[in-house]
């Protein structure tokens, strides 16, 4: 679909910058990027037949395509070991997406609560695996324009709170790291820790969101 389409310059220009130090406005557009993919990824997954767009990431080699393909893997780990946490969110939130402000505060608010204890990896990877269940769920319902808000929210949310974390590891490119080691029992340890504290977080954020209807 043409709203997860990208130019070949746009996809040129944001793999061009992992030859340098990226700039605060670069690693938000390799967030959103990024963000694209994993939605899309998704999408296709759950069988709603979204056209594959073209320059995938995941699929266009370089720094920022292998980036994609081990973020989209960890998730898949994610989704697996707590798989009731990453289906339905817009229902376990009791928020409608018929609404842009109630979906763009709502991933807002469960962004910040992931991250409210510090920001590691695996709360990255985690916060990519409700964007992807979150846009599955309001295209479901009939709202795809939700993807652009869910996407831009996730810029948002990545210039305000996550830029600094990710200058300091040298970019995105750090994530490929959690994939050297290759113990299954260790990679699921992490992943666990960040699929329990989404759980709370997305219980806790009903009642906050309920708390200001």
């Amino acid at each position: 679909m043409e709203m997860l389409r990208r130019s070949s310059v746009f996809a040129a220009e944001v793999m061009e910058v992992f030859d340098r130090s990226p700039t605060d406005k670069e690693l938000v557009s390799q967030a959103k990027a990024l963000c694209r993919d994993y939605i899309h990824s998704r999408l296709n997954r759950t069988g709603i037949g979204w056209s594959k767009p073209e320059h995938q990431l995941s699929a266009s080699g370089g720094m920022l395509g292998e980036v994609s393909s081990v973020l989209m893997w960890l998730g898949d780990e994610l989704e697996y070991l707590r798989p009731n946490i990453y289906r339905n969110v817009a229902r376990q939130l009791n928020i409608t997406v018929a609404s842009e402000s109630v979906v763009s505060d709502a991933f807002l608010a469960v962004a910040a609560e992931i991250f409210s204890t510090g920001i590691t990896w695996g709360k990255v990877v985690s916060l990519y695996a409700v964007a992807g269940a979150l846009a599955v769920d309001c295209v479901r319902h009939g709202h795809p324009a939700m993807v652009h808000t869910i996407v831009d929210c996730m810029g948002e949310f990545v210039r305000k709170s996550l830029v600094s974390w990710l200058k300091r590891r040298g970019g995105w490119a750090d994530i490929t790291k959690c994939v050297v080691n290759t113990d299954p029992s260790f990679r699921s340890h992490w992943l666990m820790s960040a699929a329990c504290a989404c759980g709370h977080y997305l219980k806790a954020m009903v009642f906050y969101l309920l708390r200001d209807k």
